[in-house]
């Protein structure tokens, strides 16, 4: 799973960047275009009560990597670069890190601090980046329908009618994750390095004075900026990279005495897989307690497939108990006997938190 930063100059996201990965990240060279790239753990509670109950060897985190792209976005109206698009392309959602905060040694791009402003034109330049690649398809198609034999003019007139729709859509500044897509429409366009179909996280980036209320922050901003594929939080980056370098038992008294409930790091991370469409099961042995990402309302079988290709070849059921019944039963013999841990088919929707162990013959 691969979330690219984005944001005008100064905004702060590599700051978050730094919070996010501790520091411990490939650092790009000189490249304008070239990321650094940082992978993260996903923090699971669950995870570890369940790895403590059955004492398993080995406790495996769900991962995602961040990818900070120095000078993605500008306000001159200029479009992300050629390389940086098609490197943005090939993430799965994008982090919009947008600046609230004040400080005037560290001057706004733009002359002054206005979050709806720079949302705005964020949104823009990655609508204007759709725009021409749609543009140049068009064009392209076109050129290929005049020569096209019948048998594939149709199927290209199907195309030629959806990209024209999509842009349509475009140019009333309805982004493409807001628009109607068909699973046949996502697959149309899927190589088309489109940047506004992806999931986008907004991180509001607060003053340090102003992390008490970040949740006034995200209720004031989410009916602006949230929508269909979009999810709004409000965090201080200069404060979160502070506390990524002190202990993890110094830096929840640090929030203690700040008032503040929860690791802004956790909240992105937890948002991430949120707006990915993404939940998480645990597979729990001995040897291994493991945390997989999957998306919402796979089946069993596809959570099999996730673990290892083998175990979905050869699928025949799979044991399943959610993990706070498996906490409360204390083992799984003692699960299997109060009725806890269900049997289920190939077509069972897993559900975030479930513990499932698949049985298989290959």
């Amino acid at each position: 799973m691969d979330l690219g930063l984005i944001g005008l100059g100064q905004s702060g996201k590599t700051a978050l960047f730094s919070a996010l990965t501790r520091g411990h990240a490939h650092t790009a060279g000189f490249a304008a275009t070239e990321p650094s790239v940082g992978v993260v753990k996903i923090p699971d509670e669950r995870l570890d009560q369940c790895a403590a109950l059955i004492k398993a060897r080995k406790t495996t985190y769900a991962e995602v990597r961040f990818l900070d792209f120095p000078g993605a976005l500008s306000v001159r109206g200029e479009g992300p670069a050629a390389a940086l698009l098609a490197a943005l392309s090939q993430c799965d959602a994008l982090v919009h890190v947008v600046r609230a905060f004040h400080d005037e040694s560290v001057p706004h791009p733009d002359g002054s601090v206005d979050p709806a402003r720079d949302v705005a034109a964020a949104h823009l330049e990655l609508t204007f980046a759709d725009i021409g690649v749609l543009e140049r398809r068009h064009e392209k198609l076109e050129i290929q329908l005049r020569s096209s034999r019948p048998g594939e003019r149709e199927a290209g007139e199907r195309e030629l009618a959806l990209v024209q729709r999509l842009r349509a859509g475009l140019e009333r500044e309805e982004p493409l994750r807001a628009q109607e897509l068909s699973a046949e429409d996502r697959k149309a366009i899927s190589g088309f390095q489109l940047l506004s179909v992806k999931p986008q996280l907004i991180v509001i980036n607060i003053d340090e004075g102003e992390v008490t209320r970040a949740w006034e922050v995200e209720r004031d901003f989410a009916p602006q900026f949230g929508g269909p594929g979009v999810r709004v939080l409000a965090l201080c980056a200069r404060l979160e990279r502070e506390l990524a370098e002190l202990s993890d038992e110094e830096a929840a008294e640090f929030r203690k005495d700040l008032g503040i409930a929860e690791s802004g790091i956790d909240r992105v991370l937890g948002a991430s897989n949120e707006v990915l469409g993404l939940i998480t099961f645990l597979t729990v042995g001995e040897q291994e307690a493991r945390a997989w990402p999957l998306a919402a309302g796979s089946s069993a079988l596809e959570a099999a497939g996730k673990v290892h290709s083998d175990i979905a070849r050869g699928f025949i059921r799979a044991e399943v108990i959610g993990w706070q019944d498996l906490l409360a039963c204390g083992t799984y013999a003692e699960a299997r006997k109060r009725g806890l841990l269900r049997t289920e088919g190939k077509q069972y929707i897993v559900q975030d938190g479930d513990v499932l162990h698949v049985l298989f013959n290959v």
